[in-house]
């Protein structure tokens, strides 16, 4: 839902988008904390991929990082982990009118979740070339043939976001090289 303002010229309530010049601002500072979600999943030893969700009204509901490894659950993307923990504090399973915000474009598991939560927003960092169930090698989110589809932004610090997944395999490629030498 966009924000009412007051036209003053009139006095009557209006509907306004937030101008475009903001909304890049604003997904650049949340993709930054899904980013840093990224970090302290790398920092467990997981693959770096950080999950945010943002609710209408600008609250933080929840952010995740990878856990897979950590709770034994192949299941728990940070997309996953973040949309259980904005569910629980929402109240509802369905985020209807909420952002996600994911440094790596959601595979199929993820791009189905966030169907089923009813996500309004998706807007991802680097796209995933081998797995990427959003627009590389499907599209889930806004496939016609699903009861639901959500508005999708991609290439929000792209670079980082892309950049933080080539460091942890360049360093996981180069410590199994020491390991095998």
């Amino acid at each position: 839902m966009a924000p009412i303002y007051l036209d003053f010229a009139s006095g009557d309530a209006c509907e306004r988008r937030m101008p475009e010049a903001l909304v890049e601002e604003e997904d650049a500072r949340r993709m930054r904390e899904a980013l840093a979600a990224a970090r302290h999943a790398r920092e467990a030893g997981e693959v770096p991929v950080g999950a945010c969700v943002v609710a209408e009204d600008g609250r933080l509901l929840a952010s995740a990082g990878n856990r897979t490894r950590t709770d034994c659950d192949p299941t728990a993307h940070a997309e996953v982990v973040a949309l259980r923990e904005a569910a629980r504090r929402y109240g509802n399973y369905r985020l209807t009118g909420v952002t996600v915000y994911s440094t790596i474009e959601p595979c199929a598991m993820c791009a189905g979740a966030l169907i089923q939560a009813r996500v309004r927003r998706l807007v991802y960092g680097a796209r995933d070339e081998r797995f990427g169930a959003v627009e590389s090698q499907f599209r889930l989110c806004d496939s016609g043939s699903l009861n639901h589809r959500m508005e999708i932004t991609s290439g929000v610090l792209e670079e980082e976001c892309r950049a933080a997944m080539q460091e942890f395999f360049r360093a996981r490629r180069r410590a199994g090289m020491r390991a095998e030498g």
